[in-house]
């Protein structure tokens, strides 16, 4: 068993970035605790996960992976590298071997989110455009971040960063959860990813759930402690 602390590798999700994580990395640095947090690309599924993996799998030591939102997929295709000891998911999709995230939105009624999605077109090698999209501007505060300040979501609405609409189609090769412990914080106020679905895929991995009742999809920014809260459990736990 090992006796190292673990490095926390924080994945952000689709229209956020990795400074979505700033109050998270402040609070786990104060407490030594080593923390990375890369650029997802949000080009798809099989491809983020296999480059989050990439980047794991060249960290010395054990590894817990964080993911928010679209990074929970991620981190649970990506767990299964061997030197992954552990799984948070933050307001995030938990997805079952075989599964996409379409499927698991379709089991409940859709969040807020899904009729405030702008389309926009991109360039691929084969020369066709494929599809992107993000959350339109005016309803990105009331669904990503209803409660963060209004000065910083008017920052955030037009800094967003785009997710393939491929993503949501691609299943997931494998379930790390299903050989891995889990923690699970639901956002029980996120009207980007229904909380009914984050309950039900928490309970179906088993994770270790703690539920906020007043957070909005963007609770790594309104409430950095009580993620990292979750975090540094998950890290003494597998330490």
């Amino acid at each position: 068993m090992t006796t190292s602390t673990p490095t926390v590798v924080l994945v952000h999700g689709a229209f956020a970035d990795a400074a979505s994580w700033s109050g998270v990395i402040a609070e786990l640095q104060s407490n030594g605790i080593p923390v990375v947090a890369p650029a997802n690309p949000l080009r798809g599924l099989a491809s983020d996960a296999a480059y989050l993996a990439s980047v794991t799998s060249q960290i010395d030591g054990p590894v817990v992976l964080v993911g928010h939102s679209y990074g929970g997929a991620l981190i649970t295709v990506a767990g299964a590298t061997e030197n992954v000891v552990g799984l948070v998911y933050v307001a995030a999709y938990i997805l079952e071997e075989g599964e996409s995230l379409g499927e698991l939105q379709g089991r409940f009624p859709d969040a807020p989110l899904v009729s405030n999605l702008k389309q926009w077109d991109y360039p691929v090698s084969d020369g066709n455009p494929a599809v992107e999209v993000t959350i339109a501007q005016d309803a990105f505060p009331s669904i990503f971040a209803a409660d963060v300040p209004a000065e910083v979501t008017s920052v955030l609405a037009v800094a967003q960063r785009p997710l393939a609409a491929s993503a949501f189609t691609e299943s997931a090769s494998v379930a790390a959860w299903e050989t891995k412990p889990s923690w699970a914080l639901v956002a029980g106020a996120d009207q980007a990813i229904n909380p009914e679905v984050q309950r039900f895929a928490a309970k179906r991995a088993g994770a270790t759930v703690l539920e906020i009742r007043g957070a909005s999809h963007a609770v790594a920014v309104s409430q950095p402690k009580q993620v990292a809260d979750l975090i540094r459990a998950a890290v003494r736990a597998t330490s």
